[in-house]
């Protein structure tokens, strides 16, 4: 029905340093998700803004996981 107007390219037909950036900010991105779930984990539910479980939800991507991670910890 509706068709993108730029096709999209292939991780195989960029230039190396555009793969290099992709995999980085892919590694960046995995990182601070990870730690953001780890933390939500074993901090107490006393110690978090809000409820876990939606923290989980949001901090599935890195954008959330920043929020989490400035927002949602309460300072002890």
């Amino acid at each position: 029905m509706f068709r993108m107007i730029t096709p999209r390219r292939k991780l195989s037909r960029r230039t190396s340093g555009q793969r290099l950036l992709a995999l980085v900010l892919l590694a960046a991105s995995l990182a601070i998700v990870s730690v953001a779930e780890r933390d939500i984990q074993r901090r107490p539910a006393e110690q978090v803004r809000g409820r876990k479980p939606l923290w989980r939800l949001v901090s599935l991507n890195a954008l959330g996981a920043l929020a989490y991670l400035r927002w949602g910890r309460a300072r002890a």
